[in-house]
């Protein structure tokens, strides 16, 4: 399977997946830069993490204009996988290839800690194999607040759209486990067609054994072992 990494202006996470991809699950990976028209045949597209565009605006809202975006709205809408990791997240959201929108953290901070989530949809690419019922994955974000209309929260729920879910160490989803005020604490969704993924934790923060935690890696192993028949 091929991969591909988009870097806008202010990504601080491309080369950690990058690093995550080809080093770890020996993948060709290649990296996209945000001025560019061709997706180079990949199979699949990260948009990573940090603060595109220095986050002027609302986050994400500049970056979804880059040329590149055309190209993986076009490959989305085909049924080509994406997926976007907090700021990616994010951009997918302005770029309505998911719904909702991704607002300040109810405490008003920016939080960087470890926290869990866990599956809901076990059903998708990134979920499929997942073993563990929790997985322990670092946030880093100051916007990072799920939140849509009634209407909208609705659809999401009765297509199965819900990825992750924040809770404690056993599972339990609450609001002492919801770390930024998020509508049913939610962590991650997918679109209705579930090609297209979006989650606020940081799984390649958490793919490695130099980083004592492995959780992430779960994740990337589901996608890999799904495409390539493992």
């Amino acid at each position: 399977m091929k991969f591909g990494v988009v870097t806008f202006p202010g990504s601080n996470c491309d080369q950690d997946l990058i690093y995550i991809l080809q080093n770890i699950l020996k993948q060709e990976t290649v990296n996209l830069w945000h001025k560019s028209h061709d997706l180079q045949n990949c199979d699949m597209i990260f948009l990573p993490g940090g603060f595109s565009y220095g986050d002027y605006l609302r986050t994400g809202a500049i970056a979804r204009f880059s040329p590149i975006m055309n190209e993986v709205i076009d490959f989305a809408n085909k049924g080509g996988y994406v997926m976007g990791i907090c700021n990616g997240f994010q951009i997918l959201c302005e770029s309505g290839l998911l719904p909702g929108v991704l607002i300040r953290n109810n405490n008003m901070q920016f939080i960087c800690e470890n926290i869990f989530i866990k599956p809901v949809n076990k059903n998708t690419l990134i979920t499929r194999n997942i073993q563990k019922e929790t997985l322990k994955i670092p946030i880093a974000h100051a916007e990072g607040n799920f939140y849509c209309d009634e209407k909208t929260l609705q659809s999401i729920q009765e297509n199965n759209q819900i990825l992750f879910q924040y809770c404690d160490i056993n599972g339990n989803v609450n609001e002492e486990s919801n770390p930024n005020g998020s509508l049913l604490n939610i962590a991650g969704i997918t679109n209705k067609t579930q090609n297209v993924f979006g989650m606020m934790p940081h799984p390649e923060r958490a793919a490695d054994k130099w980083l004592f935690n492995e959780d992430g890696l779960q994740l990337f192993n589901s996608i890999v072992q799904q495409t390539v028949g493992v």
